[in-house]
């Protein structure tokens, strides 16, 4: 977020001042650190109005609060933060957001140190800065029985006039907030002080209360206007509606009111759902009963622009030679007697050999590390540019056995293509092209084809089945894998896998993670295997889906031939014939 808000101090400090001076109602809400200036700088709502108008509200300013920078770093507010301290958390919100900033000045100490606090703040590009007339240091105004000792109004004044005096710019302002209703002293010396603090040169008043009724509130607006008028000035009255908070932003401002300040309810709001998670932690002893509570990861990351910088890291890698795996260690019972005691991959397809096929089109999409599993005719296996490794005991294990033994090309991601599908050279481009951790590709066709005897097939249900009968958009992030398995009912099922996967960097390591995991620590049926003997593909991506991973797939409809039968073998010779030899479309039956 730094680098997508790069809004220059000169251009920010005068925002609060233009946004007034255009009749704005302004709307601050409190920022404690990063992350809330975040959410602070972009929440926002879109809705129609009673006469059916299109109408956009979010915050128009941003208020870094006493209290709440105070409490975020486990201290109470009683000025004991340092003006440094504070500045720290300043300009780091101010570094990841873009509106203008009001920064709560406390007492403002004493002259000397408040013409250091204006240079300082004014340099940074905050806004405004509003001080309470308090004798330092203060106490919070809003925790009942706390004693308040208000400043002299003639000193508070003094200080009004060092502080403008130092200014360097006509952008920066002082409010002046007043704390006579808070100590108990009444209407008439909150208005008397006003006086004297707006002739001192303050830009604003703010009037507080700790009241749950707005009329005192609501009366000082109203007698401000007369002053107003009797001083022949027009200063905004600002209003922190914490307790009084019935009372909706149309009244005030009806009022006089121009800026409404939301001052402690982002950190409120934060802590209170924190402690609930934390007990929920230790009341069940995991974490996932706190999920609810929680906001997704991937939320949080696209919050602070790690996705930006994952998609600028991917950019980066597209150059780079992703590693492919091919398991081919199994035998072919179905296609033996064309094969003789060749395996798969060696298999003659108009004129070429099925594996040459595969590096072809990998070829074509710039893979060229390619890692070729073996396992059965082993001795027979060829092919230039690839590397070769032997899968143990193939014959008793899975494919995913298979996979694993080329593990030490995992490590900084991979794609992984069964040895016995020939796909189109575009799809291999499309997969590069995702974004996600972990990528499946899925054919939709196999919701309109019927089941084939003999073929053990790879069935997947989407997490966000679509409505056939209506047209939707179709986002990226929807498409996510719900189920996946050989047993599941063909009726249910909305895709078929094609044998063909990319994992990234951190999809790799999820992947390894939850394999070495579940071989280490589980026993009996996993899945849809009776034992970790049969432990398939499948049974560990549906595994990794249970544990909370997201799957993702890549959709596409046809374009791809499983080489299993011997008459899928006819229909790759009869397509590679009537094409150029090296066609890449490869239109499936």
């Amino acid at each position: 977020m730094t680098l997508l808000n790069k809004t220059l101090p000169e251009h920010r400090r005068g925002k609060l001042k233009e946004l007034l001076s255009q009749g704005h109602l302004v709307r601050a809400i409190e920022a404690h650190n990063g992350l809330s200036g975040i959410i602070a700088d972009n929440a926002r709502i879109e809705g129609k109005d009673g006469a059916d108008r299109q109408v956009v509200r979010e915050f128009d300013a941003i208020w870094e609060s006493s209290l709440t920078d105070s409490a975020s770093k486990g201290h109470p507010d009683i000025e004991i933060i340092s003006f440094d301290s504070r500045l720290h958390t300043i300009h780091e919100i101010l570094a990841v957001t873009k509106k203008p900033m009001i920064v709560d000045g406390d007492t403002g100490g004493d002259p000397n140190m408040f013409e250091y606090t204006v240079s300082k703040l004014e340099r940074a590009g905050v806004s405004a800065v509003i001080i309470e007339d308090k004798v330092f240091p203060k106490r919070n105004s809003l925790e009942a029985g706390t004693t308040q000792t208000l400043q002299e109004p003639q000193a508070f004044a003094y200080k009004i006039k060092r502080g403008k005096a130092v200014q360097m710019t006509g952008d920066f302002m002082i409010i002046a907030r007043l704390e006579s209703l808070i100590a108990g002293l009444g209407l008439d010396d909150a208005l008397m002080r006003a006086r004297l603090y707006l002739e001192a040169g303050a830009d604003g008043i703010m009037i507080h209360s700790k009241s749950k009724d707005p009329s005192e509130i609501l009366e000082f607006a109203t007698r401000y206007q007369s002053l107003l008028a009797e001083l022949e000035m027009d200063k905004p009255l600002v209003c922190v509606p914490t307790t009084y908070n019935n009372i909706v932003e149309d009244e005030l401002k009806a009022s006089g009111f121009q800026i409404i300040i939301y001052a402690n309810h982002l950190l409120r709001s934060a802590y209170k759902t924190m402690l609930e998670t934390a007990r929920t932690i230790l009341l069940n002893q995991r974490s996932f009963e706190a999920d609810p509570l929680c906001a997704p990861l991937r939320d949080i990351f696209d919050a602070v622009g790690f996705l930006d910088v994952k998609e600028k890291d991917r950019l980066d890698e597209s150059n780079k030679n992703t590693p492919v795996i091919i398991p081919a260690a199994g035998r072919a019972p179905d296609i033996e007697k064309i094969l003789g005691d060749k395996p798969k991959p060696m298999l003659d397809i108009a004129g070429k050999t099925l594996l040459s096929r595969q590096i072809k089109a990998l070829n074509v999409n710039r893979l060229t590390d390619i890692t070729v599993v073996t396992g059965y005719g082993k001795e027979q296996m060829q092919a230039e540019g690839v590397a070769f490794v032997e899968a143990p005991d193939y014959e008793k294990n899975t494919e995913l056995d298979s996979i694993l033994a080329a593990e030490s090309k995992m490590a900084n991601g991979f794609i992984m293509l069964y040895s016995d599908i020939l796909v189109e050279y575009s799809v291999f481009s499309k997969l590069l092209a995702s974004r996600e951790d972990i990528v499946l590709v899925v054919d939709n066709s196999i919701q309109y084809l019927e089941s084939v005897e003999g073929k053990a097939t790879d069935y997947v249900i989407s997490r966000n089945q679509r409505n056939r009968e209506r047209r939707t958009i179709n986002f990226d992030y929807q498409n996510t894998i719900a189920k996946i398995g050989k047993k599941i009912d063909p009726a249910l099922a909305t895709h078929e896998f094609i044998g063909l996967a990319k994992f990234t960097k951190t999809g790799a390591e999820q992947f390894l993670e939850t394999y070495h995991d579940v071989r280490q620590n589980l026993r009996g049926k996993i899945q849809e295997a009776e034992d970790i003997s049969k432990f398939r593909l499948t049974d560990l991506v549906q595994e990794m889906i249970d544990r909370g991973f997201n799957v993702h797939y890549l959709e596409i409809h046809k374009g791809w031939l499983e080489i299993h039968f011997p008459q899928d073998i006819e229909l790759a010779n009869e397509l590679f014939v009537a094409r150029a030899p090296d066609a890449p479309q490869i239109p499936t039956p």
